[in-house]
């Protein structure tokens, strides 16, 4: 059988091999959708906290003339925030690390900055549409609809053995 014929046979469904992850074991996908609703929360508060922080400091240190170019403080810190801490060493947030799960390009690859930071991009966007976290309940690998667009992946740490190589 050659290209031609595979590109034609029926049986061969393209649209879901592209929109779905390599083969992944099953317990690398076991609870990650709970645990992803934690490591969301204790994410959400590490970012308040440091948004807060960030702000106070910042208007303190301009005595109060940047009162109003401040509040967009709190996309900017996330942005950087889950950029630098999913493409670093740990391949996780604080909240995702604590709750035993990692982030990786759909490849296996680490997530790269850019990566990361379009995913913490398009997962806020996706709050402003719930409906749209639903795609994770019809996904066999779990991934929500950002995910799927940021081309990566959440899984457990603990059981990936021989994931992804």
């Amino acid at each position: 059988m050659n290209d031609k014929e595979i590109d034609l046979d029926p049986k061969v469904d393209h649209a879901s091999s592209i929109l779905t992850a390599p083969l992944i074991p099953p317990q690398a996908l076991e609870g990650v959708r709970t645990r992803r609703i934690t490591a969301v929360c204790l994410d959400l508060l590490i970012v308040s906290t440091l948004s807060a922080a960030t702000f106070l400091c910042l208007l303190i240190l301009s005595f109060g003339m940047s009162a109003l170019l401040l509040p967009p403080l709190f996309p900017i810190v996330a942005f950087f925030y889950n950029g630098l801490t999913i493409s670093g060493a740990r391949m996780a947030t604080p909240g995702m690390a604590f709750m035993d799960l990692e982030m990786r390009a759909l490849n296996g690859a680490p997530a790269s900055f850019l990566q990361a930071a379009v995913h913490a991009v398009l997962f806020y966007v996706t709050w402003l549409l719930p409906p749209l976290l639903v795609v994770s309940l019809f996904n066999k690998d779990k991934r929500c609809l950002h995910d799927i667009i940021a081309d990566v992946i959440v899984i457990r740490r603990s059981n990936k053995s021989d994931l992804m190589r």
